[in-house]
């Protein structure tokens, strides 16, 4: 006999198959009065974070039945059933699900737990070869637990509603610290601003530092979901966001400000002084790459051009990668993405390079199963200028190529930043500096670095 979860999901796949959602989740939210409210992995924010949190290994433990066939990691496992339980084990009233009520960001608030330091499994599927975390797979977590989140917040009193709930864009994750992968960590969300359709949501990567300190930020995320009406496609209302605590309500003013900065941004046109300062600019940063074109013997040793730094990697994208709307998994596109970038990195500094942070993730159009996927990386600019911690900026660009059409779409952009540890640069290591050779090489570079200055306000 079919679980219900098992059906709302076939009732979706059929309602919805062949819809354009654009993003990487596409987590839908089921029209049925039974799903009024979120019982799992909610965490008073008097409470420390682990004690309701999800097991990241409980899914390796026991057999998942849930939705088979979709994209499967210890983690995405964990929390794929902990949405079965929101289906299965409904509890509130009835009278409030028709209608949209603000909620606190305790409502939303969730966590999972790494139990590295005694499951031996779970340490091994977040290994890398440097005996280090698989940074991949923890942006792909996180990604993963976002979508819960937003599926907590808009799942329970706006349950009388479908909607499918679209990542917008990873706005910034940032490693504050190494991460061990001996060592308990937890990470724990919740949403911290809601605009009218879309929602913004802190996560953060918990982790001691030994077995005898207290837990303390690792890692930083800020991910931006909206939500879209099942059946037209554009933007519904969502439950709002009322902050309770004085920290919550500097998040929610810290995320209300930039968004009103960014709308500014966005409106705003640049003035001509900027244009001309911009023209310089491009000049100044092509100057080197014509040399290159021009006159390569008499080029800088010590420079590199864009377009020798490229690497890509092509895959078909497979049944065992949806999500549970039946679209690629945006937490599998943010891996590959990484794992791209990262050797791009660690053939370009010629080490094994330290990860910094996810500077942007944009999700342009939906990755469908069957997609040929085509990821492109290139080094952007480096920033050598602290021999200490000289800074690599990569660009990964996806592609999904259909041949039959002869067209390529762009439906990702990722941007990553590397160094490298401090004793090899000690030893004497140097990172080389990259230049355009084109136009449109240099405007990117110029428009993030633009994109990587602090906004402030006018």
């Amino acid at each position: 006999m079919r679980s219900s979860a098992g059906k709302l999901l076939s009732h979706s796949l059929r309602r919805n198959r062949g819809k354009p959602v654009a993003g990487g989740h596409g987590f839908w939210i089921p029209a049925t009065r039974s799903s009024s409210k979120m019982l799992i992995s909610t965490v008073p924010s008097d409470e420390k974070p682990d004690q309701n949190s999800i097991d990241a290994g409980s899914s390796m433990r026991k057999p998942i039945s849930l939705w088979p066939g979709m994209y499967h990691s210890p983690v995405t496992n964990a929390l794929w059933e902990a949405r079965r339980n929101m289906f299965e084990n409904p509890t509130g009233d009835d009278d409030s699900q028709s209608k949209l009520t603000a909620k606190s960001p305790s409502r939303s608030r969730t966590s999972i737990l790494y139990k590295f330091s005694s499951d031996f499994v779970l340490r091994e599927q977040y290994r890398n070869p440097w005996n280090e975390i698989r940074t991949g797979k923890l942006v792909e977590d996180l990604d993963a637990l976002a979508g819960t989140i937003s599926f907590k917040h808009c799942g329970g009193d706006s349950s009388a509603r479908s909607m499918i709930l679209v990542t917008a864009s990873v706005d910034r994750i940032i490693m504050k610290r190494p991460i061990r992968v001996d060592v308990d960590l937890s990470i724990v969300g919740a949403v911290t601003w809601v605009g009218r359709s879309s929602m913004e949501m802190q996560l953060q990567v918990l982790q001691s530092q030994d077995a005898n300190s207290a837990e303390s930020v690792a890692l930083e995320a800020n991910f931006t979901f909206v939500a879209r009406d099942a059946q037209t496609g554009k933007s519904t209302p969502i439950n709002q966001v009322v902050p309770e605590t004085e920290h919550e309500k500097r998040l929610w003013k810290e995320a209300e400000e930039r968004n009103k900065l960014r709308k500014q941004k966005r409106a705003q046109g640049k003035e001509e002084h900027e244009k001309l300062k911009d023209l310089e600019r491009l000049n100044e940063l092509l100057a080197e790459g014509r040399v290159f074109l021009d006159m390569p013997a008499l080029a800088d040793r010590n420079s590199i051009l864009i377009k020798d730094t490229y690497h890509e990697n092509s895959l078909i994208c497979q049944p065992q990668q949806r999500n549970i709307h039946g679209r690629i998994f945006g937490g599998f596109l943010m891996r590959k993405a990484f794992e791209l970038a990262f050797s791009n990195a660690y053939t370009f500094a010629g080490v094994s390079p330290r990860f910094l942070e996810v500077d942007r993730v944009d999700f342009i159009k939906p990755v469908d199963v069957g997609n040929f996927l085509r990821f492109k990386s290139r080094v952007l600019y480096t920033e050598a200028n602290s021999s200490a911690e000289p800074l690599i900026n990569i660009e990964v660009v996806a592609h999904v190529t259909s041949p039959e059409l002869r067209s390529s779409e762009v439906s990702n952009r990722f941007y990553f930043t590397f160094s490298v540890r401090p004793e090899a640069m000690k030893d004497g290591l140097k990172i080389r500096n990259v230049v355009p050779a084109t136009e449109e090489e240099a405007r990117t570079v110029i428009e993030r670095m633009d994109a990587e200055r602090p906004i402030s306000s006018p």
